[in-house]
């Protein structure tokens, strides 16, 4: 029966990857349930297993008494002499209670108490596996759709990927491969539910720490990102090291490691930029890919006006006005834009004004 028991344990904590300890305490939970089932909810039932051998020892704890009264939780001493000749009056003795006398229904209670505890005890080892991994990209395979939620197949649980937090024009199907950023891990009374996301912007951060070398070591930190999900992404992007160059770290030779994020995104497109302190600097790359003449700011206001090429207006707005939503974003500056032909009338404009204003003054000056 030991050895039966031991390979037992020793399967299940293989299949499952539950502890041999923590297998052998759910066990002793089943059978003092099940021995407790057979003799009436005693609360001096004791269940060892020995955890080298998987030997079981069942025990109630009784005290020696002269006259016995309660005989469920005492035993007379003569009795007791038999079994422990060195025990007393007042000691309190185990006796030994064979398994084999507690009956189909407290075998039958074991055994659901043990399932029970074992799925109990699988949960809270994934919970506390997965919990270590929130903010981490993961990988997994797609086991199907149901009410706008994508299921993935993550090994040991299923996780939630809605359909919000896909691409609008992506199908996912059955055995595709996705990677997605583990989002959240929940415990309920079913079961951890774990949320993962692909339209978060640290999925987009998660995917460069795997591509970038140099981002896993800290060399080159993502200062800033701003992301309008399968459209644009914007990050600034800065080196410790001065001897390496931030934004070719995250390009890549010949644009292989940003071509590698590029493609898990859908094609999605990535300007990555280098990131200033000043910002002036700062505001002008973020226009990127168009190219700015000037960049005047107002720090109490954090607002900023940016002076381009006719050629470049339309580049710099962005189709929709999303590039410069994206730049506001990443800089954290309201940016307005106005071209060269624009900026020279509004200065033509207002240098009649100020001629107008003192033609005035000097007439009235001369009645």
């Amino acid at each position: 029966m030991p050895r039966k028991l031991y390979s037992a344990i020793d399967q299940i904590s293989r299949e499952r990857g539950i502890p041999h300890e923590v297998l052998l305490n759910v066990l002793e939970v089943a059978l003092l349930s099940a021995v407790r089932k057979k003799f009436g909810d005693r609360n001096n039932v004791r269940v060892r297993i020995d955890p080298k051998t998987c030997d079981i020892q069942v025990f109630e704890a009784k005290q020696i008494v002269e006259n016995v009264s309660k005989g469920d939780k005492e035993i007379a001493l003569e009795e007791a002499k038999e079994i422990f000749p060195d025990k007393i009056t007042g000691d309190t003795v185990e006796i030994p209670i064979h398994l084999h006398d507690l009956g189909r229904i407290a075998s039958q209670t074991a055994k659901q108490v043990l399932l029970q505890k074992v799925r109990e005890a699988e949960k809270d080892i994934i919970y506390e596996e997965f919990k270590d991994k929130v903010g981490q990209i993961v990988s997994g395979t797609v086991l199907r759709k149901e009410r706008g939620n994508y299921y993935i197949n993550l090994a040991k649980i299923e996780a939630v990927l809605p359909q919000k937090d896909t691409r609008p024009t992506e199908t996912l199907r059955r055995g595709d491969i996705v990677k997605a950023y583990l989002s959240e891990v929940e415990q309920t009374p079913k079961g951890p539910v774990i949320m993962l996301s692909r339209t978060t912007t640290d999925f987009v951060i998660g995917l460069f720490k795997i591509e970038i070398p140099e981002i896993q070591e800290e060399i080159v930190v993502i200062k800033e990102i701003a992301r309008e999900p399968w459209e644009r992404t914007k990050l600034a992007v800065y080196s410790h090291d001065p001897s390496i160059d931030a934004v070719g770290a995250c390009v890549g030779m010949k644009g292989t490691r940003v071509q590698s994020v590029v493609r898990e995104l859908r094609g999605e497109r990535i300007d990555i930029i280098p990131w200033s302190d000043d910002p002036r600097i700062f505001i002008a790359r973020s226009l990127t890919p168009a190219v700015v003449n000037r960049v005047g700011i107002n720090e109490e206001e954090k607002t900023a006006m940016v002076i381009a090429d006719d050629q470049q207006l339309s580049l710099a707005i962005g189709r929709h006005g999303q590039n410069i939503k994206l730049a506001s974003k990443l800089t954290g500056w309201e940016i307005e834009i106005l071209s060269e032909s624009e900026y020279s009338k509004i200065k033509i404009e207002e240098a009649d004004r100020t001629l107008s204003e003192a033609i005035k003054e000097e007439a009235t000056d001369n009645i």
